[in-house]
């Protein structure tokens, strides 16, 4: 299924890469500007440089089209994401040119890596309680749903994750999460409804092993492999539709 379908089943649809480091990143005026400035070259509309924190430095694209990449240096981390993409290959694109960088203009060994992270994640535009929405679509007629049903109850913490090895090393993880940005209010305290999005997110996970020289790129395609495997054959039957399918229920009501 092309990157573009998922779009089109929610109101935001990102492709995130993480490379998790045991060591802090470089963070030399030299080092970071001219790995930017490569990243520029190849993709000359990201202009926007941003330093956020003491050690954190962002290149992006411009958000206003809702289309847009960015690539990251955030203390032990490097990311590279896409948002709305029209096709998969076009943020693994990008990834792939981190990866190859990184060991060369960031000095980030395989030794270095403490894990590679790939990240689907979709948003669901959703005004009112989005505990209520992640507990009517994700788990009526479960043991959960027991507890809704005593007097005068309402989900009011609700943001589950589970997290599976998919390997027999269990070194290649899956983690699904279902994060509500419904705030907590003190007794008494209005709820202001807030237009935020419910995120729905997918990452496939790999931990080196300690048995062989970690090759970053090889790890990469695999788990893009069984991204995209998870989200055709189970994330999008299981978690997205039903969600879709209790925002539209109570836009509609």
């Amino acid at each position: 299924m092309p990157a573009n379908s998922y779009s089109s089943m929610c109101d935001d649809f990102f492709v995130d890469m993480y490379v998790n480091t045991e060591l802090d990143l470089p963070t030399e005026r030299d080092t970071v500007l001219t790995f930017f400035d490569r990243i520029q070259k190849q993709f000359p509309t990201m202009g926007r440089f941003l330093r956020r924190e003491k050690s954190e430095y962002y290149l992006e694209e411009d958000h206003g089209a809702g289309h847009y990449r960015w690539v990251s240096l955030e203390g032990d981390r490097i990311g590279s994401g896409l948002a709305n993409p029209l096709t998969f290959e076009e943020a693994y694109h990008q990834d792939r040119l981190i990866l190859e960088l990184m060991p060369y203009m960031l000095g980030v060994s395989p030794l270095d890596i403490d894990s590679l992270d790939l990240t689907f994640a979709m948003d669901f535009d959703c005004v009112g309680n989005h505990d209520e929405v992640i507990a009517e679509a994700l788990f009526a007629g479960s043991a959960f749903s027991g507890l809704l049903d005593w007097p005068q109850s309402r989900p009011i913490v609700f943001s589950p994750a589970m997290v599976v090895a998919l390997s027999e090393d269990q070194r290649t993880q899956a983690r699904v999460s279902i994060e509500s940005k419904t705030s907590i209010y003190e007794p008494g305290e209005k709820e202001q409804e807030r237009d935020e999005a419910i995120t729905l997110s997918l990452t496939v996970r790999r931990y080196p092993s300690p048995d062989e020289r970690f090759d970053a790129v090889v790890s990469f395609e695999h788990q893009c492999q069984v991204a995209e495997a998870l989200m055709a054959e189970r994330i999008v039957h299981y978690f997205v539709q039903p969600l879709a399918e209790v925002i539209a229920q109570r836009r509609s009501s």
